[in-house]
């Protein structure tokens, strides 16, 4: 009788691998986890999977032949993996550097769409994030008790045009918005990182005799080209806490194309915060 199918998981930080595990094996996956020693939790390790093996973001070569002698030929890249990681003290072996010299530039979708393709090379597919939480992505329309008001709409619609464009030199995922004028942008430091500048820098204006409003509205879009492999825009109840401390009152996703994890536990906090959550 053959045995289940197996999977792979790259596991990063923060929540996404534990949902991606649990769905695999809710589908009868026999899951092998090669999780990131300078990204992944420890609590990994007692979740489920057949299989966990610690790796060095720069063990490429040895992530390779993980998987090769654990039989795996489909896998899933689930969590963050800091993009600024790649200018830190990891020692990338003989594969990723010459993967990295090969690259003209280092943004997300090259440096991971070439190891996709290494991967590739050596008989592993890396499949769509998304794949096993389809019920996961933001569903369009308004996701809670209150709608964005005028003011806010008028942000997002602004902050939507930034973003995209923003996206499209695979730059960052986030811009925040206050009366129409653009207050930060993502780039390295991450989501929850610029929300948190930006609150900074409102915070930081002297007086309060001004007539415009310094609520914030956050804007967090899919690249135009999304390679639903990785990289996919990700929201949880972190950084509506985030954003309820740096005062922001609107969150614009895109409908189908953003992760919403930790379940009503994220809608519930909006709505404690009097936080407005739309997808388009």
């Amino acid at each position: 009788m053959p045995g289940k199918e197996k999977l792979g998981v790259i596991a990063g930080n923060g929540k996404f691998p534990f949902l991606v595990l649990d769905a695999a094996r809710a589908q009868n996956f026999e899951v092998i986890v090669v999780a990131i020693k300078e990204e992944a939790f420890p609590e990994i390790e007692s979740h489920g999977a057949a299989a966990v093996h610690w790796l060095s973001l720069g063990e490429l070569s040895k992530l390779i032949e993980t998987f090769q002698r654990e039989g795996v030929h489909r896998a899933i890249m689930a969590g963050q993996v800091k993009h600024k990681q790649i200018f830190s003290s990891i020692k990338p072996d003989w594969k990723l550097a010459k993967l990295l010299l090969s690259l003209g530039t280092r943004n997300t979708d090259s440096l991971l769409g070439a190891v996709a393709k290494v991967l590739a090379d050596e008989g592993i597919t890396l499949e769509s994030s998304t794949a096993l939480l389809e019920p996961l992505l933001a569903k369009g329309g308004v996701l809670t008790r209150r709608a964005p008001s005028e003011q806010e709409q008028k942000n997002v619609d602004y902050g939507r045009g930034l973003a995209r464009q923003l996206g499209a030199f695979d730059i960052g995922q986030t811009v925040v918005v206050a009366e129409g004028a653009c207050v930060a942008v993502e780039a390295m430091e991450g989501t929850d990182a610029a929300v948190e500048r930006a609150g900074q820098i409102m915070q930081s204006l002297a007086g309060d005799a001004s007539t415009l409003s310094r609520a914030l509205t956050v804007i967090k879009t899919a690249k135009p080209d999304q390679d639903m492999r990785f990289d996919v825009p990700v929201v949880g109840v972190k950084t509506i806490e985030v954003m309820r401390k740096a005062g922001a009152t609107c969150l614009a996703v895109d409908a189908g194309r953003c992760l919403l994890l930790d379940g009503d536990t994220i809608f519930a906090a909006a709505n404690d915060g009097g936080i407005a959550i739309v997808a388009e």
